[in-house]
């Protein structure tokens, strides 16, 4: 059953990924975009080029704004990782801890099952 869920979550992320790559992308250039504007801004000297540069930057800051659902593709890809790196682990696979310690909770539990073997 958990192999199951994991299928249908994944698909599910696959087909959300797979709808948001367009976004995706313009979201990246975008972000590029803005580095260069702000490395341009930070390295002239002039008034009107820096006007210019903020006035470039506000526009492709639109663009990123535009694309800002991208995030729910990341989401996805994110949980495609998850997803994939869950796959083959058991639902046995949790560990308990035995500790000798002087709690009478924990004597009396391990003295039980000392009883049952």
């Amino acid at each position: 059953m958990k192999k199951f869920m994991l299928f249908i979550g994944g698909l599910a992320a696959l087909l959300i990924l797979l709808a948001n790559l367009g976004p995706m992308v313009l979201l990246a250039l975008s972000v590029w975009l803005l580095y260069i504007c702000f490395k341009k801004f930070i390295s002239t000297d002039s008034t009107a080029a820096k006007i210019g540069w903020v006035i470039v930057g506000l526009i492709v800051l639109s663009i990123s704004f535009s694309n800002i659902y991208a995030v729910l593709g990341v989401a996805a890809a994110y949980a495609l990782y998850l997803i994939y790196k869950n796959w083959n682990t058991s639902e046995s696979s949790v560990v308990h801890e035995i500790r000798d310690d002087d709690d009478p909770f924990t004597n009396f539990e391990k003295q039980w099952a000392e009883l049952n073997k």
